[in-house]
């Protein structure tokens, strides 16, 4: 059995998005829908770390299909993933176009449903494997494999300590850590490293979180983790 894939699916004609979802998700699909631009948007913030691959309208509300594009192109998450132009726009213009802007394919509607799959399919098959394992909860990214923390869409510089810090919790959400217990996890060969040092490195890594800071809680009395009041059950 192949892994599911995600897409999302940015379609601003309801009973058309609703058609081709319900058809993608008897074939194995996960998909989440997008009726505008502003709502692609919020997708692809609060879920870049799910989705695989991306089948845009180019003549939606808000935010058009083309601007979608040039955003996953330089998003972090989503840079690397698939992306179909599937639009009532023909002009060999509207293509070259949109293939310019980091589009892999462009179908013109109206485009049956099995075309649209086998797209999908062929795609996701050149698709080399995504190696990297993605954390996500509320704006902040883990990238566990590239070591890499992200604020929104922003790369965050964090120092190997700091990042170690990050790693343990995000893998842990539901579970809070003493200081010993966290020396024990990232302290590493440093023979030198002491408890209060856990409250220095937490202090400059909330610093460099800015807004999203309050991810990380203080249990008094206990220790250290993320806040589960914004952790998804």
């Amino acid at each position: 059995m192949r892994p599911r894939h995600t897409i999302l699916l940015v379609e601003d004609e309801i009973e058309a998005a609703d058609m081709l979802s319900g058809y993608l998700e008897l074939n194995g699909y996960d998909l989440l829908v997008a009726h505008d631009g502003n709502q692609a948007l919020d997708l692809i913030e609060k879920r870049a770390g799910d989705i695989h691959l991306a089948v845009l309208d180019i003549m939606v509300p808000h935010v058009d299909g083309k601007e979608i594009c040039r955003i996953i192109r330089s998003h972090p998450v989503l840079k690397e993933i698939p992306v179909i132009f599937l639009t009532a726009k023909d002009r060999e213009m509207d293509e070259i176009e949109g293939l310019e802007l980091g589009a892999d394919d462009y179908i013109s509607k109206p485009a049956s449903f099995k075309l649209v799959k086998a797209h999908i399919e062929s795609l996701l098959r050149r698709q080399k494997p995504q190696n990297r394992v993605w954390i996500q909860y509320g704006d902040l990214v883990l990238d566990s494999n590239g070591k890499d923390l992200y604020l929104h869409d922003k790369r965050v510089e964090l120092t190997s300590t700091e990042y170690a810090l990050c790693e343990l919790f995000f893998k842990n959400p539901k579970r809070v850590f003493s200081r010993q217990e966290i020396l024990e996890q990232i302290g590493g060969d440093d023979k030198f490293v002491f408890d209060r040092t856990v409250d220095v490195h937490i202090k400059n890594l909330r610093l460099k979180l800015g807004y999203a800071a309050e991810m990380i809680k203080t249990y008094r009395g206990i220790g250290y983790g993320l806040n589960r009041d914004l952790v998804p059950a």
